[in-house]
């Protein structure tokens, strides 16, 4: 948030999770929900009759299903990321953005989540990848990528829920003080269990910063991690062009422009559906659409490195895979969209709200569409002397992409309507702060 005015009072925030839900919201409530339930009946039907259902085949054995894992852990990677090292350098960009890009970060894990159990084939025995000693004294296979699934999206899911709950604490205290004002003694109560007893003291203030920046450093090497986790899966096979050192690190770097750009978006949301453009300013926008630009040439340098890497190999197999790749649009409609197109927003004119939406939009799709030039268009390169069959998703496998997008865009509704979505005693410390300036002045 811009230092130059004095930050906005935060009653407005407060009350907005207070106040009753117009038609606007409730209308995405509807969207969200109807696509919710489109999301349980591909679920349904995946349970009644099996992975059939899906468009895979030999040899894509992969689909829908491994692009749209891949994607959102990178969504909630880059996210966090983001969030974390925010409050590690206590930057002020983290007053504004940092709230409700950790809630993205957890509701886009939430929505990687689903992927690992449903395309086990039997779902319902999700739970012989966890470590426990069983009736038989068995123990999972620890080599296989499944039991690395567990790991990464349970290490993900603790320490991005523990990230967002802990800095949420003194805002949780706050509205539980003013829904008790208002006489709403149950939602007190609720939010009362959540701030944990706050009182505001100088001890619990001590301990909350001190809790907050070990969680967020904790959350660095935890993200890093479990992007990894991911790419190892491709790497570890012996596919052309998966069997790649790279990997972890092309995952990574490609993956931070499909986390600013909903980010990114997001913020323009909150600007003009909750009229918080005080909190979320023309500063912190711009500051934003720079990290994103700053991301898309972090993503080119890995897709450029890519391309390098393969076409030096001197396995024929590789490169070859490769040129299927480059065959393909999906590849290079990636690093338009995910690479080129961000870089736009370096240029003044062009750092407006009905830009950003579309770019940010564009630049997360683009690295959804190199996770696709890699999982299918990877395995493209015949190796038969008769034609295989080309992937094509089934109606099933959109209809869970979009049930989990609607997922995520619920768990971010819900996350609007009952908690602030941007961070009140971080505002309040920049009013202070501003009080004691013009003091001295």
């Amino acid at each position: 948030m811009s230092t130059e005015s004095p930050p906005p009072s935060t009653a407005r925030v407060a009350e907005a999770a207070l106040r009753p839900l117009g038609w606007g919201g409730w209308l995405g409530f509807a969207l969200a929900g109807a696509g919710v339930v489109l999301l349980a009946i591909a679920v349904a039907r995946l349970l009644w009759v099996g992975i059939g259902v899906w468009g895979n085949n030999i040899p894509h054995v992969w689909g829908f299903d491994l692009i749209a894992y891949a994607w959102w852990i990178g969504v909630a990677n880059a996210a966090s990321l983001f969030a974390a090292v925010l409050v590690l350098r206590r930057h002020g960009l983290r007053t504004a953005v940092n709230r409700f890009a950790e809630a993205a970060a957890l509701a886009a894990v939430l929505a990687a989540a689903l992927y690992p159990i449903l395309h086990l084939g039997r779902p319902w025995l999700f739970y012989w990848t966890l470590p426990y000693p069983n009736t038989w004294g068995l123990w999972p296979q620890f080599g296989s990528t499944l039991v690395w699934d567990f790991w990464g999206i349970s290490a993900h899911v603790l320490v991005t829920s523990l990230f967002w709950y802990v800095g949420l604490i003194p805002d949780l205290a706050t509205l539980r003080d003013r829904a008790a004002r208002h006489g709403r003694v149950g939602l007190a109560r609720f939010y009362g269990l959540g701030a944990l007893g706050w009182r505001g003291s100088v001890a619990h203030w001590h301990r909350h910063q001190a809790a907050y920046r070990m969680v967020a450093a904790l959350v660095l090497p935890l993200l890093l991690s479990a992007q990894t986790v991911v790419a190892l899966e491709f790497a570890v096979t012996v596919v052309a062009d998966w069997h790649q050192a790279r990997l972890p690190l092309h995952f990574i770097a490609t993956g931070l422009p499909s986390g600013l750009g909903i980010v990114l978006a997001l913020a323009v949301a909150l600007r003009h559906g909750l009229s918080l453009r005080e909190f979320v300013d023309r500063d912190d926008m711009d500051l934003l659409a720079r990290l994103l630009a700053a991301a898309g040439v972090a993503a080119l340098l890995a897709w450029l490195h890519e391309a390098g890497a393969a076409l030096l190999q001197e396995d024929g197999a590789t490169r070859a895979a490769f040129l299927v790749r480059l065959g393909g649009p999906a590849w290079w409609l990636a690093v338009v969209m995910g690479g080129l197109l961000p870089q736009l927003l370096w240029w003044r004119p062009l750092r407006r709200d009905f830009v950003f939406v579309p770019v940010g939009l564009l630049a997360a799709a683009g690295v959804w569409l190199d996770r696709w030039s890699l999982v299918v268009d990877g395995i493209s390169r015949p190796r038969v002397p008769f034609p295989v069959p080309a992937y094509a998703p089934s109606g099933d496998e959109w209809a869970l992409l979009l049930g989990s997008a609607s997922l995520f865009a619920l768990a971010l509704l819900c996350f609007g309507r009952f908690l602030p979505i941007v961070s009140m005693y971080e505002t309040r410390h920049e009013e202070s702060e501003h009080e004691m300036e013009e003091e001295e002045r």
